[in-house]
């Protein structure tokens, strides 16, 4: 086909060139974000690929592959020292290889912002933030140094500092163009980001998603992300939200009925006259959530409201100007009377929305607020053992506390619960336990003088955090102003609370001084203890002191309530085992509350001077109230103030001495940064892979095993592997760290991978944490000890799992710390989208059982030797047989695209891409 000319658009008197989608046959027929994806292709002359989206067929299944390449990358510290410590490693190869070191080199943008490393350490004080802080920059020094290094060693890698903000809210208010402009060219912004809530930009029309740090890599490298053109699915938003509710509660009933409907790879689009309604702000809270829903994207147009944004958040008048004159020159404005193409639909009234929480272990279990109590109270007895029959029939409770063997006698997913597997989505039970019946286990303690009663159920965390919903001055100020009439009617946090502040940027804390809000806050303990991501990554930091150990000393099933978008097990704190996804101003109402076991509507918070009851309602805001604070106090002016001096950091950082040189001086005393083995070994020319044969399974695992079961996270206990490993080279108990600050050291990720301490592993008799039987003596040992014996004994290894294998939002290491235990295949039921392909990027072979078959319908125990024949020789949709002792059978190799195949082959994407670099020069 003739490819449109480049045709020009003056704006503020300035001339831009384009590429125009009309002069593309077809394209008006297109949903938004396949219109981002065909202007990607025209401009870099993909002719293929223009075709495949001009004759893009809604119904078909996803066959065609076309290549994306991404205006920029962005990156959070978590993901980015270990992307940039692989870019150190590529240049010392390169030279090995006889290359320059200096063409591994970005060729993207690459904007990396440091908020995963605060923890909330102190909380409840004026000088939380300060000693956190402190903590956070003493403990971190040598990972920033080596950032500082990567800003000065690396073209176009700008670093924004510790304490000024967590990655997506600042994209969303400051880094996000809208429209990006190279060479006099306009074209629609477009990323991919080492977070998997990287798409929280769509909220803004900008389309990215998150991908693994290895593919991020490979884009930063001018690799483009090759992926099969996307289902569609159209959301259709009609209707207004209802007075006292928020996008939180939209974005959990969003989450419901597309976690229910099934979008896991495809895209989802919000369009329909319900748009103009929701603003940026509540849209971005959506996309955010796309990964706890499953999708790649979920994106909303360009419109009114979104140049309304670009200009509250400071947004030069040219670039606003720009940015809606390229969308509506390329008929990508906004239309709510046209509606495009999709694959599915669906559609919501606004007006049906009602407040709610969800938890207590998936993002996608809603529950509605008038139900929390009966909700919490059924769900209990999956976490604590039920009463004595006698008192309880099992009829009103569900099945808990049984290990995989019994779990046989009970429905799946009451089946699925006990042996770690991931529920469907079934409503929540009818029947509510009998008063009294549910499991009380009271424990006795005193905080600061006072005595308390500490049951299951109490809420030990609230935690006003995540950019899910700090990015929203609404919800934010909807806390402040609950706070605020909390505070007049004489309320407090319960004693045993741990209330924590930690907004994704400086400009909340602005506009809660400009509103004179931020002391009522404090009042009730949520002062700020960081700007970055806390406990929504399990930075929560330790439970009070005499709260952990009544915790401990009553086994309790305790609770935290907190305004992010992941609550699985075992993420938020390892001492609470129940969590709460809830908007900002519940997190304030479940502080004062102090327990799930409360129901607002007809229970008292307590009682105001007068000795008169103080309910929920009263204290909720109007939405009038709401407005008009957010009116009078949220400005341009303050978000200019706060991202006029992004990247100059505080004054300790700009003192580091910085390490010069192309290439890095690796440390051999680090425990932080180590210079990685991948490719040790790695010839300039690819070697042939072999089989497998004698392969053992070193896990086998149920349903939804995220890849935060797998990927090391949260903090490194003294007795674990990794914790002996930092032990054995003098590194004291109390800077052990968190996993996620150790990233740039695999020698402390490898013996974190598996060994989340809610991982259930079949192989181990159903035992929680990273252990498994090590065959064929049968002792239970930890996954790495286990892997280091095999690997002395020479044997390869498989993970076998369930369905919907590697969902979650770790993403790097979960395939990194695979391949480096010595695992050469994972088969599953089926894959998450991008785990399936950062195995394929470290060299793993996904491999899927067939429709209708499973381990336990092929009889598989996971004590049997595997041999995988052929392994040189997969591509593209092929099968394998696979020999397990005796038994033969056919899997699906899910190597999805010819680029997926090249990867394979090459040992995985980073020897791939460097080769292909050697080449070029």
């Amino acid at each position: 086909m003739p490819f449109p000319a480049a045709d020009s658009l003056t704006v503020a008197g300035s001339t831009y060139r384009y590429f125009p989608l009309a002069g593309v046959a077809g394209s008006e027929r297109l949903p938004y974000s396949l219109k981002v994806l065909l202007e990607n292709l025209l401009r870099h002359g993909n002719e293929e690929g223009v075709v495949a989206l001009q004759n893009w067929d809604p119904a078909e299944e996803p066959t065609t592959e076309i290549s994306f390449t991404p205006a920029r990358v962005l990156m959070q510290d978590f993901t980015g020292v270990p992307c940039m410590v692989d870019l150190a490693t590529m240049r010392d190869a390169m030279q090995a290889w006889g290359g320059d070191p200096g063409v591994v080199n970005p060729l993207a943008p690459v904007e990396l912002i440091i908020d995963h490393s605060i923890i909330a350490e102190r909380f409840g004080t004026p000088d939380a933030f300060r000693i956190n802080a402190d903590i956070e920059f003493d403990r971190n020094q040598e990972r920033y140094r080596f950032l500082r290094w990567a800003q000065q060693a690396f073209a176009n890698v700008v670093v924004v500092p510790p304490n000024t903000g967590i990655c997506h809210q600042v994209n969303l208010e400051y880094l996000a163009r809208g429209v990006m402009v190279k060479d006099g060219v306009a074209f629609p912004d477009t990323l991919v980001g080492t977070d998997s809530h990287t798409t929280m930009i769509n909220g803004l029309g900008v389309l990215g998603w998150g991908v693994g740090g290895i593919e991020a890599e490979a884009a930063m490298l001018g690799q483009p992300v090759a992926m099969l053109i996307p289902k569609v699915v159209g959301f259709k938003l009609h209707g207004a939200l209802p007075a006292g509710t928020t996008a939180t509660d939209l974005v959990l009933t969003v989450t419901e009925m597309l976690r229910r409907h099934g979008v896991v790879g495809k895209f989802v689009e919000f369009y329909g006259p319900g748009i103009a309604s929701i603003a940026v702000a509540d849209r971005a809270t959506i996309g955010n959530m796309s990964p706890e829903y499953g999708s790649t994207a979920a994106i909303f147009p360009v419109d009114e409201e979104t140049t309304k944004y670009l200009r509250l958040t400071g947004r030069s008048e040219e670039q606003i100007r720009l940015v809606e004159a390229y969308y509506r020159a390329q008929g990508m404005w906004h239309d709510p009377a046209r509606e495009p193409l999709f694959t599915e639909k669906l559609e919501l009234d606004l007006a049906s929305v009602q407040p709610a929480l969800a938890g207590p272990r998936r993002p996608q279990d809603r529950v509605p607020l008038a139900e929390s109590k009966k909700a919490w109270r059924c769900a209990i007895s999956s976490y604590v053992a039920p009463p004595p029959p006698e008192t309880a029939p099992a009829a009103e409770l569900e099945p808990g506390g049984i290990d995989e063997a019994s779990a046989e006698s009970f429905p799946a997913s009451d089946a699925a619960a006990a042996i770690g597997e991931k529920r469907s989505d079934l409503p929540h039970p009818a029947l509510e336990p009998a008063e009294g019946l549910w499991p009380h286990q009271r424990v006795r303690a005193r905080i600061d003088g006072t005595e308390v009663e500490l049951d299951h159920g109490s809420v030990v965390i609230a935690a006003i955090t995540s950019c899910t919903n700090t990015s929203n001055p609404d919800v934010m100020l909807a806390a402040a102003l609950l706070a605020r009439n909390a505070v007049r009617r004489g309320l407090q946090r319960k004693p045993w609370v741990k209330t924590t502040l930690a907004p994704g940027s400086k400009v909340v804390m602005e506009y809660y001084e400009k509103g004179g809000v931020r002391a009522d806050l404090e009042r009730l303990g949520f002062n700020l203890v960081g700007y970055g991501c806390t406990t929504c990554i399990g930075n929560s930091g330790p439970l009070i002191p005499e709260v952990s150990e009544a915790v401990k000393s009553g086994e309790l099933a305790v609770v935290s309530v907190l305004s992010g978008n992941r609550n699985f097990e075992g993420r938020i704190n390892p001492e609470v085992k129940m969590n709460y996804l809830a908007s900002p101003p519940l997190v304030v109402a479940y502080a004062l509350a102090g327990t799930m076991d409360f129901d607002f509507a007809t229970e008292p918070l307590g009682e105001d001077a007068e000795g008169k009851p103080v309910y929920l309602a009263e204290l909720w805001p109007t939405a009038e109230e709401v407005r008009r604070l957010v009116s009078d106090v949220v400005a341009p002016e303050l978000f200019s103030q706060a991202y006029g001096d992004l990247y100059l950091g505080e004054e300790r950082w700009r003192d580091l001495a910085v390490p010069e040189g192309r290439q890095y001086q690796w440390g051999t005393e680090s425990t932080y940064i180590r210079r990685p083995p991948y490719f040790d070994g790695v010839g300039a020319e690819p070697a042939a892979i072999g089989d497998i044969v004698g392969g053992r399974v070193l896990a086998r695992l149920g349903d939804s095993v995220t890849t935060d079961h797998i990927s090391p996270a949260g903090s490194i206990k003294p007795d674990s592997p990794a914790g002996r490993y930092l032990s054995e080279r003098g590194v004291p108990r109390e800077d052990f760290n968190s996993y996620g600050s150790r990233r740039g050291n695999h020698e402390v990720m490898i013996r974190g991978t598996f060994a989340n301490i809610r991982l259930r592993n079949a192989l181990a008799s159903g035992q929680e944490g990273g252990v498994t039987r090590y065959l064929p003596d049968g002792s239970v040992i930890s996954i790495f000890d286990a892997a280091e014996r095999y690997r002395a004994d020479g044997v390869p290894l498989l993970i076998i799992a369930g369905k919907e294998y590697g969902s979650g939002s770790s993403r790097d290491w979960a395939a990194k710390g695979t391949m480096l235990l010595g695992v050469r295949a994972v088969l599953a039921e089926s894959f998450e989208r991008i785990h399936r392909s950062n195995l394929i990027g470290m060299g793993i072979l996904p491999l899927q059982f067939l429709p209708g078959e499973s381990a336990a319908s092929l009889g598989l125990t996971g004590e049997e030797t595997y041999t995988i024949r052929e392994v040189a020789n997969v591509e593209a949709g092929s099968r394998v047989n696979v020999q397990a002792d005796a038994k033969t059978f056919q899997v699906q190799v899910r190597i999805d695209t010819p680029t997926e195949t090249r990867y394979f082959r090459n040992g995985g994407i980073l020897p791939y891409v460097l080769r292909n670099l050697r080449a070029a020069r």
